[in-house]
């Protein structure tokens, strides 16, 4: 049977993944500095000009760490290396569940070398080869801490090539050294979760959100009671549209891009938990999963400033703590670097 035959067990897999792989913040197509720098690696030690470190959810593939020739078309990438045959230069981080090899490898859960991809009648016509010229491939699954297979650390060549042994297990060692940065993934999210355990009593509204489209991570109780309860990983600005149509997601965007707390003062608006409209000043601040990473959310408190010229000073301390605390997860593995 063909391993990537859509079976009810292929399909609960794959939507495991996907929540895996939301839970550790990898659910999109940011490049990070980390899987940039395996790729890099594999692409050197393999003498490839082709690396990607892919996380692949029940929908497409996402290019978080990857090495592309960086010549013109035609040149080549070393003293040994084929000429390049397309330019690559804008190519995507990102590309649909069913292109290439690698959804192949997360299928069938096993190390995956094609030295001449026309010597298999099943992959000669895969896009892939169409697209950009590959003609050899090897690709490594990526377990995590817990086992399961978040996606593929792979190479590729231009030209036929014998991936023998050695560079088959340095390729497999290499894609267990990213286990660290998963458990330390974890051990973050674990103490988000003692976080979330004293935000659940605060008396304010506190949300975090993840990724430039503004997921719902985590609300406490009083941001429920408030602003109404919407499902985890919801879109933010579809489930929350009277906080849009304030400015709430405005001041989310800034915070998020700019890697800056932004601030949105006096938003006028309806509760659920009170009969007449309110005032509430809105800090925002963005976070990361784990030290060094892009941006992956933002965390959102609303304070209710109704009939005050000013928030109050324990509101403002407050708020300043559940920021700081929260800040501190992304450099707390490392003391002494801030995130």
């Amino acid at each position: 049977m063909d391993p990537l035959t859509s079976s009810d067990q292929a399909l609960r897999a794959s939507e495991q993944r996907r929540l895996r792989l939301q839970v550790l913040g990898l659910n999109s197509v940011e490049a990070e500095a980390t899987f940039d720098r395996v790729a890099r690696l594999a692409a050197s030690f393999t003498r490839s000009p082709l690396a990607m470190v892919n996380f692949i959810n029940d929908e497409r593939q996402m290019f978080r760490g990857m090495y592309i020739p960086t010549s013109s078309p035609g040149e080549r990438v070393g003293p040994d290396s084929p000429a390049i045959p397309f330019d690559l230069s804008e190519l995507s981080r990102e590309a649909p569940g069913d292109y290439g090899f690698c959804p192949h490898v997360v299928a069938q859960g096993s190390q995956l070398a094609l030295d001449d991809v026309f010597d298999y009648p099943r992959f000669k016509g895969n896009p892939l080869v169409n697209d950009l010229g590959v003609r050899s491939y090897l690709g490594t699954p990526l377990r995590d801490n817990t086992g399961m297979i978040l996606g593929t650390v792979c190479v590729a060549d231009f030209e036929p090539r014998q991936w023998d042994r050695r560079i088959r297990e340095a390729m497999q060692e290499l894609s267990e050294t990213l286990l660290a940065d998963f458990k330390l993934r974890d051990s973050l999210l674990a103490q988000q979760q003692e976080l979330f355990a004293v935000f659940d009593g605060a008396p304010f509204p506190i949300m975090l959100t993840e990724g430039p489209n503004h997921l719902l991570r985590y609300a406490n109780g009083k941001q429920g009671q408030a602003f109404g309860m919407v499902p985890q990983f919801s879109p933010g600005r579809l489930a929350l549209p009277h906080l849009d149509a304030v400015g709430v997601f405005n001041a989310m965007d800034d915070a998020f891009h700019s890697g800056r707390a932004a601030t949105l003062s006096r938003a006028h608006l309806g509760t659920y938990d009170y009969p007449q409209p309110q005032e509430f000043d809105f800090l925002c601040t963005p976070v990361r999963t784990s030290p060094g990473a892009p941006i992956s959310g933002v965390l959102t408190v609303a304070m209710n400033v109704t009939g005050q010229a000013f928030a109050g000073p324990e509101q403002q301390a407050f708020a300043a703590n559940v920021q700081e605390r929260f800040e501190r997860l992304g450099a707390g593995a490392f003391p002494g670097q801030r995130p």
